[in-house]
């Protein structure tokens, strides 16, 4: 997995948190309820970044 793809799914769900932090201060539900399914929607795109690593790690275990 590069490293832009990570660090663009980290910058993601920093923006979800200050949406849903966002919402919270200006009483804003949708806009909280927002900011959870953008940070919620990161958190899975990072999941699949981590098994994408684990996978391509134990490639590269089996070739050496």
């Amino acid at each position: 997995m590069g490293l832009d793809d990570k660090i663009k799914h980290s910058a993601e769900e920093a923006s979800g948190k200050a949406k849903e932090t966002t919402g919270k201060v200006t009483g804003d539900e949708s806009m909280q309820a927002e900011g959870r399914a953008d940070q919620s929607e990161a958190n899975v795109k990072q999941a699949g970044d981590k098994v994408k690593d684990a996978a391509s790690d134990a490639k590269d275990a089996i070739t050496k």
